[in-house]
């Protein structure tokens, strides 16, 4: 039973690292299709009732994040298309991947909440670090260290809404 359980969290993870380097190599077309059929499969056969609800609210947030860093000259996409002209499909879909974590691998993580924001402010920066070597995209030299507080406050943020939510998450009905 418990070996299922880590096995289950172990392709949680995998499954957001797969989606992670098809949407970042692959760009967006890549992104709708390999990163929606990535959500749809994790709703499908791993979200909890309701979990839904939170990986679109976290989809919002990071357009409104990620596209207000866009516009404040944080990124330059050079190129390519731009959802809502804020961000590329495949930054965008970064956000609701990552979401699919928060309450089965990172669950233990937000029980912790100052780990959390170490955790957010040195793994945050180095994905965007990372994605855009990868995927060429010029970063201003502010953004990495603002992406650090960010994501920290975020990781603080999740661990307190999940400390409230996580009951009623799982009581809610699929809708």
């Amino acid at each position: 039973m418990a070996t299922r359980r880590w096995q289950s969290l172990l392709l949680n993870a995998l499954r957001f690292e797969a989606g992670w380097l098809l949407c970042v190599f692959g760009g967006s077309w890549v992104a709708a299709f390999a990163g929606g059929g990535l959500l749809a499969w994790h709703l499908w056969r791993c979200g909890l009732p309701g979990e839904w609800r939170f990986i679109a609210g976290f989809a919002l947030l990071g357009l409104v994040v990620d596209g207000g860093l866009h516009l404040l000259g944080g990124f330059d996409f050079n190129d390519q298309t731009l959802v809502l002209g804020l961000l590329p499909l495949w930054l965008w879909m970064l956000w609701p991947l990552f979401a699919t974590l928060v309450f089965h691998s990172l669950a233990w993580l937000w029980r912790y909440p100052l780990l959390a924001a170490l955790c957010g402010a040195v793994s945050g920066p180095l994905s965007y670090y990372g994605g855009a070597l990868l995927a060429g995209v010029s970063i201003a030299p502010w953004l990495l260290p603002v992406q650090a507080l960010i994501w920290a406050a975020l990781c603080v943020g999740i661990s307190r809404y999940s400390a409230r939510s996580s009951n009623r998450l799982a009581s809610q009905p699929t809708q």
